[in-house]
């Protein structure tokens, strides 16, 4: 990188997500260069995204408060505040929330991801539109943009 980039917290984007949780988008793309994408998720008890993989970038997420049921192929582990998750890309996994919320960071190399939740999310900032709602379609097309690949429905 040729230059640090400092984000406070006025000048990240909180996009409203899944189930009425929120994204954080803390670094993005243009912030790191493209090495890496950093997010913080609000999240609700029962949030649980398709299950799907990853083409283009790895992913980790750190479980800073709550619990949850990851799901890595075939594997179904339990995951309480402190835990990590490293992610290949092309390994498919999943997660549903079963704490009442739960404060998680989401790292993921190289940069680009928040192109997905930007195109299936909504920007807090903005008036809220009638109706608006994350469908299974809008959520696959903003997949798609990233490369990713839904592979069934959440676990």
């Amino acid at each position: 990188m040729t230059m640090a980039h400092l984000a406070r917290p006025d000048q990240q984007q909180t996009l409203e997500w899944i189930d009425g949780g929120l994204c954080t988008i803390l670094l993005d793309s243009e912030a790191t260069e493209g090495q890496l994408t950093v997010g913080r998720f609000d999240i609700p008890k029962g949030e649980a995204p398709p299950f799907h993989l990853h083409a283009r970038e790895d992913e980790v997420f750190l479980l800073l408060e709550g619990e949850a049921l990851v799901w890595v192929g075939d594997e179904r582990h339990e995951l309480s505040e402190g835990g990590a998750v490293y992610l290949p890309r092309n390994i498919p996994h999943g997660y549903r929330i079963t704490s009442d919320r739960e404060d998680l960071l989401l790292i993921t190399t190289p940069a680009g991801i928040e192109e997905m939740f930007r195109h299936a999310g909504r920007d807090i900032s903005t008036p809220r539109p009638d109706g608006f709602e994350i469908t299974k379609d809008r959520l696959a097309e903003a997949a798609a943009l990233r490369g990713n690949l839904i592979i069934g429905p959440p676990r």
